[in-house]
């Protein structure tokens, strides 16, 4: 069952000993990580469904991970800064019901496979969507489910998704946890690889508020122009969390926002509706 989701972020100011250049202004965000992180112990998630934009992603469908392991590493971000490797098994028996409910919700599915069909030769990429998250949240010996929106997609189909994962969640007989991995808007700074545009700004208001209202589906609504020209790369993730809140009735709680560098960052954990 379904029994903690959030909304976390991956950016390298999350870690201190990425040594990223703007880690010290990301206290509050890393003060929030803990603060889930204290709530997933207390959860005791044995499989962590991660939904992340920077894995391997399959055009027009959701890619999900079906490999005996993942594994990744995140490279130092500065030069006092060490990298970050996570490796876990894959829960396949999640992986598979999954996709098999999101596919009767009629959501284009791809299990992704990678080197040998099975063994210990097959491993699949883990990104820093997931490493970061997990570094925080994931205790020893729990597995993981990876799963990458193609934005090729209607936003719908990422709720339908979401809906799939409650209930995929529910009929596993483990204790599954959540995390929409899900950096905001990426054009707050001129100097940002993506320059400025008010939009940025404008979009991260509308999260923070869908989240303290908690009602995410309101981010269904947004006029999509405003989301290409703020550059965000949450919507997808968040709007999967949306579908899957709709089937285990849980409300977002906001735990932190802040803009570090050139993106926004915002955490938020769910609670008993």
């Amino acid at each position: 069952m379904l029994v903690f989701a959030c909304i976390a972020p991956h950016g390298s100011e999350c870690v201190e000993s990425l040594g990223a250049p703007a880690r010290s202004r990301a206290a509050a965000t890393r003060e929030a990580m803990g603060r889930l992180a204290a709530q997933a112990r207390s959860a005791a998630v044995e499989t962590w469904l991660v939904v992340t934009p920077h894995a391997v992603r399959v055009e027009g469908a959701m890619a999900i991970s079906d490999t005996e392991r993942a594994e990744g590493r995140v490279e130092a971000a500065g030069p006092e800064g060490r990298p970050l490797a996570w490796e876990a098994a894959v829960d396949r028996g999640l992986a598979r019901t999954l996709a098999e409910r999101a596919r009767a919700r009629g959501v284009t599915t791809a299990l992704v496979g990678y080197g040998a069909s099975s063994g210990p030769g097959s491993v699949y990429p883990m990104d820093w969507g997931a490493i970061i998250p997990l570094s925080h949240l994931a205790g020893e010996g729990a597995r993981v489910v990876l799963a990458v929106p193609s934005r090729a997609l209607a936003w719908e189909d990422m709720v339908r998704f979401g809906e799939a994962a409650a209930e995929a969640a529910a009929a596993s007989g483990v204790r599954v946890g959540l995390v929409a991995s899900a950096d905001l808007a990426h054009a707050h700074s001129a100097d940002g690889p993506y320059g400025y545009d008010e939009a940025a700004a404008v979009y991260d208001h509308a999260v923070r508020e869908a989240v303290e209202a908690g009602d995410l589906l309101r981010l269904l609504a947004i006029d999509p122009h405003l989301v290409a020209a703020a550059r965000p790369e949450g919507q997808w993730q968040i709007l999967v969390l949306a579908g899957a809140l709709a089937r285990r009735p849980m409300r977002p709680v906001l735990l932190s926002y802040e803009v570090p560098t050139y993106f926004g960052m915002l955490c938020a954990q769910c609670v008993e509706a």
